[in-house]
């Protein structure tokens, strides 16, 4: 179907590369030369990168990975945000962000912490959010030693990093655990139902679609288990019946994505439960257009993400 996309995006529609989880070792092997490239321009003057292995969330588990900027020259305590990448449950790592996390380092300023954690298919829910509670709960076990304010955490997420996120902050806070002052979520993955107007509907967009849509969320879930009564809210956090005691909440929302009206109700679900939540829809935008950097609309996107960790991190 003809979608009326921002004019800058448009352009370079024609030009993006197909995502096809049906063939996830070729996917996963594709977007890992490219991000090899892109992370080998990115400038990281002024910014210290190293990559840490802490505890996993039980005993017995894995250790988790992090990579964890932090701007040099600044004395703490600083605000931190934790990162959670996207990529469908199955693909990415903390490359995939890491321009970006960079710049929050820098521009906020802030000491950013990256979680790399499990994928699936092959390691199912709940290793990977197990994977994002653990970091989670290892930055602020370490706030005094990283230089950060341990009540100036934000929890950010995009798409299946998004979903992670905000089912990490159910899980926190039904367990009686710290919340971050902040979670941000960037066009979230939240629904394995996919029975929204715009899951139904966008059936052919850019960069996500439907069809991908419902393999990763098979994948995450495990076979068979999609759409049935059994998905937990911590899982598909658009299932949760109580979303009050939840973070102030800021949630990015593209026009043209098969996740916009799960991110919508979400957004409407937070305010009705009385957490302060501001949803912002971008015009003429389809699901990741934030990487195309050089657009006008990528660059709203990001100016509005930063002023709105800026604020939610605010002394």
């Amino acid at each position: 179907m003809d979608y009326r996309f921002d004019p800058e995006l448009a352009a370079v529609v024609p030009l993006l590369a197909e995502v096809d989880l049906t063939d996830l070792a070729a996917a996963r092997a594709a977007q890992a030369a490219e991000l090899a490239v892109a992370t080998a321009t990115v400038d990281t003057r002024g910014v210290e990168v190293r990559e840490v292995l802490v505890p996993g969330r039980a005993p017995g588990d894995p250790k988790v990975p992090l990579r964890v900027y932090r701007p040099e020259g600044r004395r703490g305590p600083l605000p931190a945000v934790y990162g959670v990448h996207g990529g469908g449950f199955v693909l990415g790592s903390p490359d995939v962000d890491h321009e970006w996390n960079v710049r929050l380092a820098r521009e906020l300023p802030a000491v950013v912490a990256v979680v790399d954690y499990r994928l699936a298919p092959e390691h199912p829910y709940p290793a990977p959010l197990d994977d994002v509670c653990a970091g989670l709960r290892w930055l602020g076990e370490h706030a005094g030693a990283l230089g950060v304010d341990p009540g100036r955490i934000a929890l950010w997420g995009d798409s299946a990093g998004a979903g992670l996120a905000a089912g990490a902050a159910l899980l926190l806070r039904d367990l009686g655990g710290r919340l971050p002052r902040h979670l941000h979520l960037h066009s979230p993955a939240l629904d394995d139902r996919l029975a929204t107007g715009s899951a139904r509907v966008f059936t052919d967009t850019p960069v996500w679609n439907r069809r991908n849509a419902r393999l990763s969320w098979e994948a995450y879930l495990g076979p068979g288990v999609r759409g049935g009564a059994r998905v937990p809210a911590y899982a598909a956090p658009a299932r949760a019946r109580r979303l009050a005691g939840l973070p102030p909440t800021f949630v990015a929302v593209m026009e043209f994505d098969p996740l916009r009206d799960e991110a919508l109700a979400f957004a409407e679900g937070l305010r009705a439960a009385g957490v302060p939540t501001e949803a912002r829809l971008y015009p003429g935008t389809f699901h990741g257009c934030a990487a195309v950097t050089h657009s006008g609309v990528a660059r709203r996107i990001q100016a509005d993400a930063l002023a709105a960790l800026r604020a939610g991190l605010a002394a």
